[in-house]
């Protein structure tokens, strides 16, 4: 036990918990208090909240790397289960883009240091350290479970969590208004909103200051601003993935782990699994769903900003999701039959990073729930107003089916045991008649020969859901944001509540296509 702090509850988690609710619940306030009135916050609170935050993060970082974790016994356990090796690579790629934003960052706002807060001009130049130490400590000790100073480590996780949701939740509403901004302006020219127009035309929402602080005819003032636009998504998806494996690592403080449990939790993706697994139709599907999306994407981007091709672009985008989403919700309902064929055990051992998981596939899906339902709602009140607005009710209705879906075959195929196969007898011991009646579930090696076409079935699935879920996660992630342009949300909700609506959304869907090929990867091992 921590020698120190004698007064905490007997609760493991508790002082840190309320710790990490009540900053979040502060830091929320601030940053989106900033987003809706920029003007009553004078003293840039929100940015100087962030700084405070990873400043305290990146000493108590330093603290764990350079003396805590050379103590003795600090982390006799290990939780096989978190950093697995799919999560650490992306991680390392998207702190690679981020680390390269920051740099783009830091030279577009130093060009612009006369019309840019300070504490906003600060906020690159911390935020690169506290990026590259936190990925180091998550690439190196994410399955630490630590035994010694609970207390101050417990303090120190929640305080590294809630500063990525912050820099998250940060990096959304600045999003928000940037995209909000350019579509006004397309608005002006493409759509007619004449409320929105005099709500900007009567308010200070910060668009004379944004007119003033441009780049104008300086090539390197744009350079760095394209390379901020192109890697913003980048950063956004960094802190949620951040933020979770951090979780993880704030739950596992001070727990026991068996250590026969990670005897097929510590199989490791690899390519052997397709090479000698005969995986073969899933594969080139998914490549051909890939190389006709990034070739719409290429298309999208090119004809959107073209009025003669806008709508083309438009159909594009909906004949596409159109086409490969009713594929990926049939690929599912097959995966989820398969599961129930082969009675496959449970497995019901402990393990945070398989709950983690579950909670993050069910939260994010929200986001897209949330955007498809309101879209019905838009297109039934109104009407479908032409073939865009039948396109988009129909892509709104299948992509909720999809979701629903693959969400349950995910969360199904988590909690199979790899190796056992579940066997129903009945109890034939002595004893009373509902004794003789119960059923006793045992575990034995599955036949082989019954389910290899089963197994092989499940590996074409998931090979296939998962290069499917990687297009449907590089569309919207890289700017093609059709709800925002197709206008009939907009006029339904009203400008303002159908942007939040999407922008809280939109991030939540991305999330949720990136783990969800994760969660996809694991099945296609242990298949």
């Amino acid at each position: 036990m921590d020698p120190v702090v004698v007064w905490a509850p007997s609760g493991r988690r508790l002082v840190s918990g309320l710790l990490a609710l009540n900053l979040v619940l502060l830091g929320a306030a601030l940053v989106t208090g900033e987003a809706f009135n920029p003007n009553a916050l004078k003293h840039q609170e929100p940015q100087v909240f962030i700084l405070l935050l990873m400043g305290l993060s990146l000493i108590w970082i330093l603290w764990y790397l350079l003396w805590a974790r050379r103590q003795p016994g600090i982390s006799p356990h290990t939780d096989h289960h978190a950093g697995s090796v799919c999560m650490t690579v992306v991680l390392l790629v998207f702190t690679a883009c981020s680390l390269l934003l920051q740099v783009f960052k830091m030279g577009y706002y130093v060009i612009l240091m006369e019309c840019k807060p300070t504490a906003k001009v600060l906020l690159p130049f911390i935020e690169s350290p506290f990026l590259g130490l936190q990925t180091y400590l998550l690439w190196a000790h994410s399955k630490d479970c630590i035994h010694r100073h609970k207390i101050l480590t417990r303090a120190g996780l929640v305080l590294v969590l809630t500063t990525d949701l912050l820099l998250w939740l940060s990096a959304v509403t600045e999003d928000t208004v940037h995209l909000e901004i350019e579509l006004e302006k397309g608005d002006r020219g493409v759509f007619t909103n004449t409320s929105l127009t005099n709500k900007l035309e009567d308010s200070d929402m910060g668009l004379t200051n944004g007119i003033l602080c441009q780049c104008g005819a300086q090539t390197v003032c744009r350079v760095f601003r394209k390379g901020y636009e192109v890697l913003y998504p980048f950063n956004i998806e960094y802190y949620l993935m951040a933020g979770c494996m951090v979780y993880v690592m704030w739950k596992n403080v001070g727990r026991h782990v068996d250590p026969h449990s990670h005897q097929h939790g510590s199989q490791k993706v690899t390519l052997r699994v397709v090479h000698h697994g005969g995986i073969l139709y899933g594969p080139l599907l998914g490549i051909l769903v890939l190389l006709v999306g990034i070739a719409i994407f290429i298309l999208y981007q090119v004809w959107v900003s073209l009025q003669f091709w806008r709508n083309t672009a438009f159909l594009l985008f909906y004949g596409y999701h159109l086409a490969i989403i009713p594929v990926m919700s049939f690929c599912s309902l097959a995966g989820m039959i398969i599961h129930k064929l082969e009675t496959r055990a449970k497995d019901t051992g402990h393990n945070p990073t398989r709950n983690l998981d579950v909670v993050l596939l069910v939260a994010a899906a929200l986001g897209q729930l949330a955007v498809s339902y309101f879209s019905v709602v838009a297109a039934l009140a109104m009407g479908p107003n032409g073939l865009l607005g039948g396109l988009d009710l129909s892509y709104s209705l299948l992509s909720l089916l999809e979701l629903v879906l693959q969400n349950i075959f995910i969360i199904e195929g988590l909690h199979r045991h790899p190796k056992t196969k579940m066997q129903v007898v009945d109890d034939a011991g002595d004893g009373s008649l509902m004794e003789k009646r119960d059923e006793v579930v045992k575990t034995a090696p599955p036949a082989d020969n019954r389910n290899n076409w089963s197994r092989r079935v499940l590996q074409e699935i998931c090979a296939f859901l998962i290069l499917a879920n990687i297009m449907l996660w590089v569309i919207p992630a890289f700017g093609i944001h059709p709800q925002f342009e197709n206008g009939l949300g907009k006029q339904f909700f009203g400008f303002s509540a159908w942007f939040v609506i999407v922008n809280l959304g939109q991030p939540l869907g991305v999330f949720y296509r990136m783990h969800s090929v994760a969660a996809l990867l694991e099945l296609l091992v242990i298949a």
